[in-house]
């Protein structure tokens, strides 16, 4: 870097950010020597860092800006419930007309039977919430036993305490000495890295169903609470479950009295084709989780659908007790639910899910091009969300040693060629905003095969 070099002056943004800033997901260490990318604006689909870089944002931010960056009517409709009621709270029976609204719809919209909306400011507060709910539930229900929680490996539910459990992801666990006792993990439904030669998905649904009852029975079913799943596993690499594998997870369940959590933080509002992955999969919940895409990430809200039956437990419980103790200060914060309305209306009035149905047929078939590349092993996605596994030997489907590296390295040369995209190890996970068109699908293909040919060059030189 050299003199010039605004990230280089003491008191630019980035030596700044240098000095005083902890990040998510970074090691700090490395963030020292590197310092931050600062992005200053966007627009639709595009973002722009402060030394004038324009980017595709191939991930929607973090899988969740739906209608495209800079979307005046999300900004109109913050302003106009900012000057009217830039804030109040939810408790003791104080409610605002945005919350209510947006409750009713978020009710209209859900699977069936699910009826009654709490709001949190994250996906993680919400599975956290979860929990909460159903060791309440459980206990106004006289089973103080049933409590264990089963999630998956390669799962993502969040970062707290609990919803960090829940995750099954190892850097979410070690040295913040989690998970706590009573969560339990099963099989992650890869069928490419995990299923037995010639075995077919509908014989790897079958064993990963067989291997979660013998869980539950090793366990004791009148001590689990529930199971929870994504409808396709974001974080842990862009997951589609095998054909056949949520119907035989939702027999085991019903079967041990088991609820079923459907963790749509990401799938949410679109971004499967459905409004909802639980459609696609034809899952029946009995929580639905939702959060990123309910703002496009504008604001922070999140909210969990619970079923009628969950909702009498607990408010009969709150009934006996005097009163429900949970609950955010900005649960069902004004502004945030106004923005999510006006999302959700944007979403609707332009067919946004449609226009991810068929802009991902458009991915899907391009990125499936890349197949037989010698550094691609797998494809795979639905809708607009996709992810594309690289691999040292195709054909044995041999990993990169040590694993991530690669990934890495694409991460970092996708920006070079303006491309924004996630690396989970060595899988490539592209999420783009609902709003893009066939022109800017083709782009993102484009910029996408020139970052794996520039990535396999490096390979060769450095996996020799």
């Amino acid at each position: 870097m050299s003199s010039a070099d605004p990230a280089a002056l003491p008191n630019s943004p980035h030596a700044r950010d240098k000095t005083y800033a902890l990040h998510p997901y970074t090691n700090a260490r490395a963030h020292e020597r590197r310092g931050p990318t600062v992005i200053e604006s966007g627009k639709g689909i595009y973002v722009r860092d402060d030394q004038g870089n324009e980017y595709i944002e191939g991930l929607a931010g973090l899988w969740s800006v739906a209608v495209g960056f800079g979307e005046e009517r999300l900004v109109e409709a913050a302003a106009a419930q900012m000057r009217r009621l830039p804030y109040y709270h939810s408790f003791s029976h104080k409610a605002n007309n945005p919350a209510i609204d947006l409750a009713e719809k978020i009710a209209s919209l859900a699977p069936a039977g699910l009826n009654r909306v709490f709001f949190a400011n994250s996906g993680s507060e919400a599975n956290d919430t979860v929990v909460k709910l159903l060791w309440y539930f459980n206990n106004a229900r006289g089973r103080p036993q049933k409590k264990k929680i089963i999630s998956r490996i390669r799962g993502y539910h969040g970062i707290t305490v609990a919803s960090g459990s829940m995750t099954g992801l190892p850097w979410n666990h070690r040295d913040f000495d989690l998970p706590l006792p009573n969560f339990l993990h099963t099989a992650c439904p890869h069928h490419y890295r995990h299923a037995w030669e010639g075995e077919s998905e509908e014989e790897f649904a079958s064993r990963l169903a067989g291997q979660l009852e013998q869980l539950i029975l090793a366990e004791g079913p009148e001590t689990i609470a529930a199971f929870i799943g994504e409808p396709v596993m974001g974080a842990g690499g862009v997951l589609v479950p095998p054909r056949t594998y949520w119907q035989k997870v939702q027999a085991v369940c019903r079967k041990y009295d088991i609820l079923i959590i459907a963790d749509e933080v990401i799938t949410g509002f679109g971004r499967t084709g459905r409004m909802f992955g639980c459609e696609l999969f034809d899952i029946k919940p009995d929580m639905l989780v939702l959060s990123k895409q309910i703002t496009s990430s504008y604001l922070p809200l999140s909210a969990i659908v619970i079923s009628d039956e969950l909702y009498a437990g607990i408010a009969d419980n709150s009934d006996r007790l005097g009163n429900f103790g949970h609950g955010f200060t900005t649960s069902g914060h004004p502004v945030a639910t106004a923005v999510a309305l006006e999302n959700i209306r944007i979403i609707e009035e332009d067919g946004l899910v449609a226009n991810a149905a068929a802009m991902g047929e458009r991915l899907q078939a391009g990125l499936g091009e890349l197949r037989g590349h010698p550094m691609v092993g797998e494809v795979r996605g639905v809708g607009l969300i996709a992810a594309v596994e690289l691999v040292a030997d195709p054909a044995t489907k041999r990993a990169f040693d040590p694993l991530g590296k690669v990934g890495a390295a694409f991460f970092e040369r996708g920006h070079g060629h303006g491309l924004i995209v996630r690396a989970v190890q060595d899988s490539i996970a592209l999420c783009p905003p609902l709003i893009i068109n066939a022109e800017q699908v083709d782009e993102v293909l484009k910029r996408f095969r020139l970052t794996l040919d520039d990535t396999y060059t490096w390979s060769r030189e450095n996996f020799a």
